[in-house]
């Protein structure tokens, strides 16, 4: 089944997520096909790009059956290849949008956690619907945000916000989001607003446009590679190990997860 749709209109490249039944939750075709798609456009001559997901949500995170999946794997070998220049395969879901050279609107809606959040990092800007839910999910399950978003995330928000959303894992309201900076605007009809701006941005020089993100990127991802490669590394020691499948247990048995 295809994860996601790519579509060109009016020099606009429209990424869509397409596991909507699924609330576009990640399993392992989807991160594929995300950063296929994340390369296509940026060989593309789109001058824009607009990225959603269909259904009653951005998206919702990993899918839980994943956890089966990466269970029989060795996570430092998972994890700490750098197959994308100084990205592994899961940042690089995220990082491909800051890669494409010309700007990305993520048009949000519902449920926007976990690594749904992380892809939404990786646009230049953010259109949330008024009722959107936003969370730094991964500590539900005893991990840490590992697609990139220790590089994004301190560029968005203050340390102690950063710190309050990722130890607590609180999905957090559009308009909150929007004070604390994870969002850009809020829009009734988020695609739609998203849409215009795109287009706005297509009618402007698209050289300039390019040499803009260059050099806003530039400025803003000094050291990144030592960020991308502590992410993996603290990643690799939580993932199968006691406390990370406790959680895992805790959460599929609706009780309150018991720490040794």
């Amino acid at each position: 089944m295809a994860r996601v749709s790519v579509e060109y209109k009016d020099h606009i490249a429209f990424v869509t997520l397409t596991r909507g039944d699924k609330m576009n939750a990640l399993d392992e075709a989807m991160f594929k096909a995300i950063i296929a798609a994340g390369q296509e456009v940026a060989a593309s001559d789109a001058r824009a790009v607009v990225l959603s997901g269909e259904g009653k949500s951005f998206c919702a995170g990993l899918d839980v059956s994943n956890f089966a999946a990466f269970a029989g794997k060795d996570p430092t070998q998972m994890l700490m290849p750098r197959s994308h220049h100084d990205a592994n395969d899961f940042q690089e879901v995220t990082l491909v949008w800051r890669r494409v050279p010309v700007p990305v609107i993520a048009a949000l809606h519902g449920a926007v956690y976990g690594g749904g959040l992380q892809i939404a990092l990786g646009a230049d800007i953010r259109i949330a619907a008024p009722d959107t839910r936003l969370s730094v999910l991964e500590m539900k399950w005893g991990l840490i945000p590992d697609m990139g978003g220790m590089v994004l995330l301190p560029q968005l928000v203050r340390s102690d916000v950063l710190r309050l959303l990722t130890y607590t894992a609180r999905p957090i309201g559009a308009a909150k989001a929007a004070e604390w900076g994870l969002v850009t605007d809020l829009a009734e009809d988020p695609l739609a607003e998203a849409t215009a701006l795109a287009q706005e941005i297509a009618g402007k020089s698209p050289s300039a446009i390019r040499s803009a993100k260059r050099l806003i990127e530039l400025a803003e991802s000094e050291q990144r590679t030592d960020v991308l490669l502590a992410e993996s590394q603290e990643q690799a020691r939580l993932i199968g190990k006691p406390d990370q499948m406790e959680v895992i247990a805790a959460q599929m048995q609706g009780r309150a997860p018991v720490f040794k």
